[in-house]
C-alpha cells in the first residue's frame, strides 16, 4: 500500500512561505482584524465605506512616498529627505501657480523634475562615493525644508482655477454611499490622488516581483558580496533605488499639494518617519533583502486606522498618536523578529 500523504499543518504551512509573503499576510490579517475591532468597538463612522476612502484620501501622498522608502529601504538603504522633497514640491508649484500663473501641466512636471533631481544628486553621493545614505539623505532633507522656506516664507492658499477644479475633482465610487440624518443620498468618494497612488502601487509591485531591476533590488539587500559575484551591478542598482524614490517622493508632494491646496514651509512634516513606520508596519525588513509593497500599501493603511481610531476615541491630542504608532511599530519589529527565528528554525528542521 502507498504511505497516506500527511497534508501539511498550518505552522508547516507558513514556514514554508517565504519572509515577504509571510509578513505580507501578517500585516493584512492585523489589519483587517484592526478594523474589524473599531467597527464593533466604536461602530458609527467605521461602519461607512466613506471613512475607509477617507483613509485613502488622507493618505494617498504617503503611500506614494513609502514605496520609495520600501524600495530603498529593500536594497537595505534609507531616505529620511522625502518630507522635505514633498514640502519643497508642494510650495514651488504652490508659487508657480498663484504667484507665477502657470498651468498645472508644467507644474506636474516641475514636481517630477524636483524629484529627480534629489534622486540624481543623493543616489550618485551614495552608490558611487558610497556615502551612507542615512547622512546623506539628512542633508538632502536640511536642504530641501530650507529651500522650502526660500521660496516662500508664508503660507497661502492656491487659487488657481484649474487647480482648485482639480483640487475639488471627486471620484464617485458607485453603491457605496449612504443616506445621511437628512435623508439625502451622499455619494462615496475618492480624491484623484488615490487613484494616482494605486496606479504607483500596480506599477512598483509589478517592478519588484517580475522585473530584473526589482530582483536586483532584493539581491542587492540581501547580500551585496553575493550580488556582485552574481554579475549585479551593485552601486547601478542602488543609483537607481535613490531615483526611483525621490521621484516617487516628488510625485508624492504634488499629490499632497493638492489634497491640501496650499503651500507652506511646515507641509509635510514627519512624512519620512511615517513612511519609514508603514514600510516596516507592512513587513520590510530594515537590514535589506525583504519587503512587499502590497505590503506597505496596508502598513499606510493599519497607521490611518489607528489614527483614525485615537480621534473617534477622544484622544485628539499628537503625543496620542505618536504613542500608538510607536506602539504599533514595536509590535510590528516584534512581530518581525518572531517570524524570522520562527523561520530559521524551520530551515534549519527541514
Amino acid at each position: 500500500m502507498e504511505a497516506t500523504k500527511k497534508t501539511p499543518s498550518f505552522f508547516a504551512r507558513l514556514g514554508q512561505m517565504n519572509e515577504s509573503n509571510l509578513l505580507l499576510t501578517i500585516t493584512i490579517v492585523i489589519f483587517v482584524l484592526m478594523y474589524v475591532g473599531a467597527i464593533v468597538f466604536q461602530g458609527g463612522g467605521f461602519l461607512s465605506a466613506q471613512t475607509f476612502f477617507n483613509i485613502l484620501n488622507d493618505n494617498a501622498a504617503l503611500i506614494i512616498g513609502a514605496l520609495g522608502m520600501s524600495i530603498v529601504m529593500i536594497t537595505g538603504g534609507i531616505d529620511i529627505s522625502i518630507g522635505g522633497v514633498a514640502a519643497l514640491v508642494s510650495m514651488s508649484c504652490a508659487v508657480f501657480l498663484d504667484k507665477q500663473g502657470g498651468n498645472l501641466i508644467v507644474s506636474m512636471l516641475l514636481a517630477i523634475g524636483i524629484g529627480l533631481a534629489f534622486g540624481l544628486v543623493q543616489g550618485y553621493l551614495v552608490a558611487y562615493l558610497e556615502i551612507q545614505p542615512f547622512i546623506v539623505s539628512l542633508a538632502g532633507m536640511f536642504f530641501a525644508r530650507g529651500m522650502t522656506t526660500i521660496v516662500s516664507k508664508e503660507p497661502f492658499n492656491v487659487a488657481h482655477e484649474g487647480f482648485v477644479s482639480l483640487k475639488d475633482t471627486h471620484v464617485i465610487v458607485p453603491f457605496l454611499g449612504r443616506t445621511n440624518r437628512k435623508g439625502i443620498y451622499v455619494d462615496a468618494y475618492v480624491e484623484v490622488g488615490v487613484l494616482v497612488a494605486i496606479v504607483l502601487v500596480i506599477l512598483m509591485f509589478i517592478l519588484l516581483r517580475w522585473s530584473k531591476l526589482g530582483r536586483n533590488f532584493y539581491a542587492v539587500g540581501g547580500n551585496a558580496n553575493s550580488a556582485l559575484m552574481l554579475g549585479i551591478n551593485v552601486k547601478r542598482t542602488r543609483f537607481l533605488s535613490h531615483i526611483i524614490c525621490s521621484t516617487l517622493a516628488g510625485i508624492g508632494g504634488f499629490v499632497y499639494f493638492v489634497h491640501v491646496g496650499s503651500g507652506s514651509p511646515s507641509h509635510a512634516m514627519g512624512m519620512e518617519m511615517d513612511a519609514i513606520a508603514c514600510s516596516i508596519i507592512g513587513g520590510t525588513m530594515l537590514t535589506g533583502g525583504v519587503g512587499n509593497i502590497l505590503g506597505t500599501f496596508f502598513g499606510v493603511l493599519s497607521l490611518g486606522t489607528i489614527k483614525n481610531i485615537v480621534a473617534s476615541a477622544g484622544l485628539g491630542e499628537a503625543w496620542w498618536t505618536g504613542i500608538t504608532t510607536a506602539a504599533m511599530l514595536c509590535l510590528f519589529l516584534i512581530i518581525q523578529s518572531v517570524v524570522m527565528a520562527f523561520k530559521g528554525r524551520s530551515a534549519s528542521k527541514g
